[in-house]
This record gives C-alpha cells, sequence and structure tokens, in this order.
C-alpha cells in the first residue's frame, strides 16, 4: 500500500449530493433572493394605454388569472399529495405560492391601469379527480405518479411563462412602455426560472427511482391530459389560442412559430419521458394541443372588414 493511500490529508470521497438536499436549497435561495414583488414597487406609467391594451390585453388577462389563480393550485396539490415531500409542500406553499400570486397582483393592476376590467380567478373549484388521485395516493406508489406529473406540468407551464413573458417584455419595448415592461414584467420574469429549476430536479430525480410500469402509467397518463397553462374548457383553450397570437407565436407561410414554442415547452419531457422514440422531435401531445388551441382562437376570432 502506497504512503499516499494511508496518508490522513488524504481528502475522501465526497457524498453524493442528494435530490432533496439540492432542492431544498434551492428553495431556501428562492426565498431569500426572490421575495415577493411589491405591487407598489412597479411604475405604472404608460405612454398609450389604449394601444397597450389594444396590442396585449388578452396577455395580461389571461396571464393575471393564471398566476392568481396558484391560491387554487395549492388546494389541489393538497388533495392530489396527501403525504408529500417536506421540500415540495414549502416549496409550492410558502415560496411559489406568495411569488406566484404577486405576479397576478401586478399584471391585474396593470391591465386595470389600462383600462381593461378586473381579473375574475377561479380559486374555489376543485376537480372531482383531484380527490380520486389523492385518495389512491394513500399508496406512495401512487403517489409517485401523481408527483411525477405535477413536476412535468410545473415544467412545461414554466418553460411556457418564460417564454411569454420574454416575449411580452419585447413587445412593451417595442411599443415604448419601457416603464412597465421594466418595472412589471422584467422583475416576474426574473423570477420563473428558479421554479422551472425546481420542477426540473425534482422530475429528474424522482423518474430515476420510478419502476417501470410507473412510468408506463405517466406516459400514458401525459399523453391523454396535456392542456396548455390555465386552459381548463373549451373557452379557455381559445383565449390561450388569442394569447399566443397577440404574442406572435403562430403559423404562417413563412415562419412556424407555433412549432418552435412546442418543442421549447416540451423539450424536458421529450428528453426524459421519450428518448426511446427515435426522431421525435416534440411530443406530439404538445404540439396538438397549440394548434387547437390556435384553432378555437382563429374560429372566435372577428374577421377583418
Amino acid at each position: 500500500m502506497s504512503a499516499a493511500s494511508t496518508s490522513p490529508w488524504r481528502r475522501r470521497p465526497r457524498k453524493p449530493f442528494s435530490v432533496e438536499a439540492r432542492l431544498a436549497e434551492h428553495v431556501d435561495r428562492l426565498a431569500e433572493e426572490h421575495p415577493p414583488i411589491p405591487v407598489d414597487s412597479a411604475d405604472y406609467t404608460m405612454v398609450r394605454p389604449e394601444l397597450l391594451a389594444e396590442r396585449f390585453g388578452p396577455v395580461l388577462t389571461y396571464m393575471s388569472r393564471v398566476e392568481l389563480e396558484v391560491e387554487r393550485n395549492v388546494l389541489e396539490l393538497n388533495l392530489l399529495l396527501p403525504d408529500p415531500p417536506p421540500v415540495d409542500k414549502h416549496f409550492y406553499a410558502d415560496v411559489w405560492l406568495p411569488q406566484e400570486t404577486h405576479h397576478g397582483y401586478l399584471l391585474d393592476r396593470l391591465q386595470q391601469l389600462a383600462g381593461l376590467p378586473q381579473s375574475e380567478p377561479d380559486l374555489t373549484s376543485l376537480a372531482f379527480s383531484y380527490k380520486v388521485l389523492g385518495a389512491l395516493g394513500r399508496w406512495s406508489a401512487v403517489q409517485d405518479v401523481s408527483r411525477m406529473l405535477y413536476y412535468l406540468t410545473g415544467v412545461a407551464t414554466e418553460q411556457s411563462a418564460i417564454l411569454a413573458y420574454n416575449k411580452l417584455y419585447q413587445g412593451l419595448l417595442d411599443l415604448g412602455e419601457k416603464a412597465v415592461a421594466m418595472t412589471v414584467v422584467a422583475p416576474i420574469r426574473r423570477q420563473e426560472p428558479g421554479h422551472f429549476a425546481y420542477y426540473k430536479i425534482a422530475a429528474q430525480g424522482l423518474w430515476s427511482e420510478m419502476a417501470e410500469w410507473q412510468k408506463w402509467i405517466v406516459r400514458t397518463l401525459r399523453r391523454h391530459t396535456f392542456e396548455p397553462v390555465g386552459a381548463y374548457t373549451k373557452k379557455q383553450w381559445a383565449q390561450f389560442g388569442d394569447v399566443m397570437h397577440h404574442l406572435g407565436i403562430t403559423v404562417s407561410a413563412t415562419d412556424d412559430e407555433l412549432t418552435r414554442y412546442a418543442q421549447q415547452i416540451g423539450r424536458f419531457e421529450l428528453e426524459m419521458l421519450w428518448a426511446h422514440r427515435n426522431g421525435l422531435k416534440v411530443p406530439t401531445y404538445v404540439l396538438d394541443s397549440l394548434h387547437r388551441a390556435a384553432r378555437l382562437a382563429a374560429k372566435h376570432r372577428p374577421t377583418p372588414a
């Protein structure tokens, strides 16, 4: 045995940092570095509020509702996950909820000052399916499936929000609305990547521990239950399609922004859930959902005179 191997100063191999520890550290950092944005911290000065409302009114209305409905989302999670890991509950109840709620307050105040109606979020309706899955979730193997679907939904939702806020930010700057772009949208978009990272880390960790039958169920349920963020009814699907239209996420003869958008939203679960599908560029259900939303929006959009 060499002298080096018996030296008391030899560095011992570092134990791998557990997923739970990484998540706990991440949540603590989010709470410290990104407290809820005070509504009164924003400068709501607008150069042309009527034009802002015309160009981005549907975006503000939809996104403010979705952000404010996180209060109901937490109630849904409490049903869906009867015994979640403590770090999950700490994240969604103590950090994510207040951050997202304040995003909604900021956007709602902006849209009202631009002459649009106040947001009307649904904070109480709970789907029966959550109660059923919550009852089944008393078996840890079933709850793990529900957790995985929660993480996947979180990844897609946050990626969608990041892309939308980037486009809204640039669109407001193009309109000359620098104050609201810099003090309303910019602070919001700085907080979304931290949420995305949480779901991604959690999903990767849980997926590596799941049995093949659990993975099969996740793939099957994901394929049949995927929906655009905040779209629970046919009317809301059309509204989401209108959001994409106003943000320039469309299909034309020379450009297919919608497919690129779908690829960005679905990239993570494509790489994790569908890596065995050679040649697949985007989960089909993601692209189909966005096309459906776009068709519904176009159907209800007034024909130009």
